[in-house]
């Protein structure tokens, strides 16, 4: 087995347990802690805001040290975090603020696991392979998505959102293990040692890699703006669900299974882009997305679970289309031993917005009422294209400027 099949294997667990994790958590604090549509929003901020916060520290240590241990050590964190909730459900101590301690803790850990994970993609992958690998990925994304969200629904209502959040934690065992199986040895770090100084030096470069390259601000733009939108929307969804369509959680994550139709999305990404060109690829996605997004509300008339499957498939398929196209566009840009500064420069701009959108979908869910939340959300996603219309596809050039 190759070391990219050895990555793929074990991420396409993680993800199924992360997954049933993103439908279980905010579950379990709305249905069983009661929480109101602030405390879900916090829930959700505390899980990104070590992005913003982190992302920059995280890409000089991923350029410096291996990357393949890094992710080894959030995951062995990610695990021990997420245990501890089934126990307290055991012992009947679990409250809120535990939630926002694990959501802190494993939003942590996912900072420095997604950004040295992309960074470490390329290590492994040749330059000519890495839209096929994104793709695969995110098959595996949408496609445990479609299982977790299906999974989860049926063990929350059979034995409780805190067991099936114990299935996560066990995933990401199965995650460092396979980590341990790769092969492929990482070329040492050349360059001067670490100080405060040459730190804060390696920062700004990962920032000049983005500021001397117009496509991938427009690319951030595009990316932070559509992510605050989505995660007010995710902020308030499952109150909709609950509350206002009251919906029960084996149908609820049936449907959100079944409309995780993501790997189609993910098939035909290099085929729209040959057809459109990636900034007309780009565009569609983010617009048909934000627009799609909207529809939930008609839920509120009729046939409440075939609404949210056709909106959840529609959107699950422009997710990867812009995914595949504009992140293996980035990686593809710059070299690869300023992946790890890169990929923190994108990722504290493009994730910092989420937990802003998750605080906002949750103070205006209690304010101005989740379905105009919704409404605002979905057109954040939509504007969000406005930012790709100077968008060209470089080759020659645009590598010049970002391995400068």
């Amino acid at each position: 087995m190759s070391d990219f099949n050895k990555l793929w294997a074990g991420q396409t667990v993680s993800l199924l347990g992360s997954a049933l994790t993103m439908f279980a958590l905010p579950t379990l604090a709305v249905l069983v802690l009661h929480a109101t549509s602030v405390q879900v929003g916090a829930i959700a901020a505390l899980q990104t805001l070590p992005f913003p916060l982190l992302g920059m520290l995280v890409g000089v240590l991923a350029d410096r040290l291996s990357r393949r241990k890094i992710m080894i050590v959030a995951d062995a964190v990610r695990f021990a975090a997420l245990a501890t909730i089934p126990a307290a459900a055991i012992f009947g101590v679990m409250t809120i603020p535990q939630l926002y301690v694990v959501s802190l803790v494993t939003g942590c850990a996912s900072a420095f696991f997604g950004i040295t994970y992309q960074s470490y993609l390329p290590v492994i992958v040749a330059p000519d392979r890495l839209t096929d690998a994104n793709m695969k990925l995110e098959f595996s994304n949408s496609g445990t998505a479609m299982a977790g969200n299906a999974l989860a629904g049926a063990l929350v209502q059979l034995v409780g959102a805190a067991a099936a959040i114990a299935f996560d934690a066990c995933t990401y065992v199965v995650s460092v293990i396979s980590l341990l199986a790769i092969r492929k040895r990482e070329a040492a770090h050349e360059g001067p040692e670490l100080t405060l100084r040459q730190g804060y030096r390696e920062m700004r470069d990962g920032i000049d890699i983005v500021a001397k390259s117009p496509d991938l601000r427009w690319i951030s733009g595009a990316t932070a703006t559509v992510n605050f939108g989505g995660s007010m929307i995710t902020a308030v969804f499952l109150i909709y669900a609950y509350r206002i369509l009251h919906l029960h959680p084996a149908l609820l994550g049936l449907v959100d299974g079944l409309g995780e139709i993501g790997f189609v999305g993910a098939l035909l990404s290099t085929r729209v882009r040959a057809r459109l060109g990636l900034r007309r690829t780009l565009i569609a996605s983010l617009v048909i997305g934000g627009i799609t997004s909207s529809c939930m509300l008609f839920a509120q008339i009729a046939q409440p679970y075939v609404v949210l499957f056709f909106t959840t498939a529609v959107v699950a398929i422009t997710i990867p289309i812009y995914n595949v196209n504009q992140i293996s566009y980035r990686q593809a840009l710059v070299d690869v031993r300023k992946q790890g500064r890169l990929n923190a420069t994108i990722r504290t701009l493009v994730w910092g917005t989420l937990p802003l959108g998750s605080l906002a979908g949750g103070f205006l869910g209690s304010t101005v009422g989740i379905q105009p939340t919704i409404a605002i959300g979905a057109a954040f996603s939509v504007v969000s294209a406005l930012w790709l219309f100077p968008l060209r596809e470089r080759t020659a050039s645009a590598r010049s400027v970002c391995s400068a």
